[in-house]
């Protein structure tokens, strides 16, 4: 692996990270290993800057604005179709933590065939073809989704997207106990909560690309553990944020194992593989979101997180 040690009168590299929303547990790892010290005793200095629903932060890290991102499998793939210089060098999460939530008494999601469910317009481009292929749902059945649960606390027949660790847990609020179906569980192939960089940075500054991904994937090996530090830090970046709710969003991480199953229980948190990252691009090819000629092979370098071998602890 690449070496990047800081010398006794050498300043820390300053590096920005831009994530994909606002601070939440999901984010943990990358909060830890800032608080713990992680990232300064790799040599970084590094600032987190939070996404949101207005901030296209693919288009940041393109512009030089930050020199990692959180990014996601199909919009690297697609970035890189339209020719920006980016490239997915480590994946936090083996698993997208992206569910379809039903009412108590449904059994299955291939049951929801034909029965309303609750949509955003971003599913039509990512997952929402995944269950048409494969269990035959058709748009006509599908609803606006307004990142609001209260249609379905008030609604007995409908369904809706949501993140694992967030409409959950909101739901539960509201007083029922929802039944989660994790599309990854069913085959959905994609990874989550990528790191992206600049190509040109892959190229001249390998040291600290490995850098942040070694320290990051410690990070959230530690977040897992005890994640006080890094809890500590998303709440002042997000004051929104209970502890209520990132105690609910880590347990669900952990049930559902979304950092540490599938490849990384073998080979270590952060892992990808070419055959996943295939069979992502075949979905897409598959859907006419892409040409079969592209050249998708150029959206990861695997070279990062290969022999990382950071391993989940026992019950992780």
């Amino acid at each position: 692996m690449f070496g990047f040690a800081m010398g006794a009168a050498q300043a820390a590299t300053k590096v920005t990270f831009c994530t994909n929303w606002f601070a939440e547990a999901e984010h943990g790892g990358f909060y830890q290993a800032k608080a713990t010290g992680l990232y300064k005793k790799a040599g970084l200095d590094v600032t987190i800057k939070m996404g949101g629903p207005q901030i296209n932060g693919i288009q940041l890290l393109a512009a030089g604005q930050c020199d990692f991102y959180m990014g996601y499998p199909m919009q690297t793939i697609m970035a890189v179709y339209h020719g920006l210089p980016v490239v997915s060098v480590a994946a936090s999460f083996q698993k997208d933590p992206q569910v379809i939530i039903a009412h108590q008494g449904v059994k299955s999601l291939a049951s929801l065939k034909g029965k309303p469910i609750l949509v955003s317009q971003s599913a039509y481009t990512t997952w929402w073809p995944w269950l048409e292929n494969k269990y035959g749902f058709t748009q006509s059945q599908t609803r606006p989704y307004t990142f609001s649960v209260a249609p379905f606390l008030h609604d007995k027949n409908i369904s809706q997207q949501g993140y694992i660790g967030s409409e959950p847990f909101m739901i539960e609020k509201g007083g029922e106990k929802p039944v989660i179906f994790l599309l990854a569980d069913y085959g959905w192939p994609a990874y989550a909560e990528t790191i992206v960089a600049r190509t040109s940075m892959v190229k001249d500054e390998p040291k600290v690309v490995a850098a942040f991904v070694k320290a990051s994937m410690e990070g959230w090996k530690s977040y897992l553990a005890d994640p006080a530090p890094g809890n500590k830090l998303i709440k002042q970046a997000d004051p929104k944020q209970t502890a209520a709710q990132m105690a609910f969003a880590l347990k669900m991480m952990k049930k559902y194992k979304l950092v540490t199953g599938d490849e990384a229980a073998r080979e270590g948190i952060g892992i990808m593989t070419a055959a996943r990252w295939k069979k992502m691009f075949d979905f897409m090819v598959a859907n006419k979101m892409l040409p079969a000629s592209f050249d998708y092979k150029k959206a990861y370098d695997l070279q990062f997180i290969k022999g990382l071998d950071i391993k989940p602890a026992s019950g992780q």
